[in-house]
């Protein structure tokens, strides 16, 4: 009985210890993706100089989509840690 009760008590720590985890892989993935995005990016317009605008246009559009849900997904995790 006594380790069940032990179990018990640290359940509360794991939900927290996993929601750490989660906001902190959420802004690792962001800014791995947000370099790629901008490092395509570079290589396309080295390729293509002319078509300047619109590759700068798609990267923004797509890197603000990454930020927003990478921002959705550390405020649920953080939200984790703080409410359990």
């Amino acid at each position: 009985m006594e380790l069940l009760t032990i179990l018990l008590e640290l359940s509360g720590n794991f939900a927290a210890f996993g929601g750490a985890i989660g906001a902190g892989l959420a802004a690792l993935g962001a800014g791995v993706g947000i370099g790629r995005i901008g490092g395509s990016a570079v290589e396309a317009i080295a390729r293509q100089p002319e078509a300047v605008g619109d590759i700068r246009t798609n990267m923004i559009i797509t890197a603000a989509l990454i930020e927003g849900v990478a921002l959705f997904a550390v405020v649920v995790g953080l939200l984790t840690l703080f409410l359990t």
